[in-house]
């Protein structure tokens, strides 16, 4: 019986300087994308729902899973990577560079931050309780680019920062797997 993960990566989020990656919530066109979120999934039986206890994350699906009469389930191991020190909210052109470093060496800790070794290694554990504890389920998974790349490459090494720079804020990435194994991701 297979389970399905619906990754969820969250709408467009407003980056104000001096704000923090944690409290960042969704722009106009990230809530009227958090609609199209739920137009999206609605059909799709999903039973059981999951988030970074990020925002911005937890605010694309909450309309869905109010629909839907479910509680989400914010798990603090499933946020973002952490890229600096506060885990104050970093510019593009700084986080690209960094982004492209960390990917070249997954063992590098930017300061005040993690190496994508950690986060994958704390992310991927999250799933694989889902999937244990879910097996047979749809579930869904409010998340972020980064993090969610490091747990689709634990599977498939062909998730990695190329994959990352093409997703898209919101992005759904539905995963079937056979107990751990992953099966095949469409892009919904």
């Amino acid at each position: 019986m297979a389970t399905f993960i619906y990754m969820v990566r969250h709408g467009e989020s407003p980056k104000l300087p001096g704000g923090t990656e944690r409290t960042r919530g969704l722009t106009a066109k990230g809530e009227a994308d958090a609609h199209k979120i739920t137009e999206k999934l609605r059909l799709e039986g999903i039973q059981v729902f999951y988030s970074s206890p990020y925002l911005r994350a937890i605010h694309t699906i909450s309309g869905f899973a109010q629909e839907q009469g479910a509680e989400i389930q914010s798990v603090e191991d499933l946020r973002e990577i952490h890229f600096s020190d506060g885990n104050m909210i970093m510019p593009d052109q700084e986080l690209y560079p960094l982004l492209e470093t960390m990917f070249a060496d997954p063992n590098f800790v930017p300061v005040g931050g993690e190496s994508i070794y950690k986060c994958q290694k704390r992310s991927v554990s999250v799933l694989q309780d889902i999937l244990k504890q879910h097996s047979g389920q749809k579930v869904a998974i409010g998340t972020h680019g980064a993090v969610m790349t490091l747990m689709m490459n634990y599977f498939d090494a062909k998730y990695d920062l190329d994959f990352l720079l093409q997703t898209t804020k919101p992005d759904i990435y539905k995963m079937e797997f056979t107990g751990g194994t992953l099966m095949g991701v469409e892009r919904l």
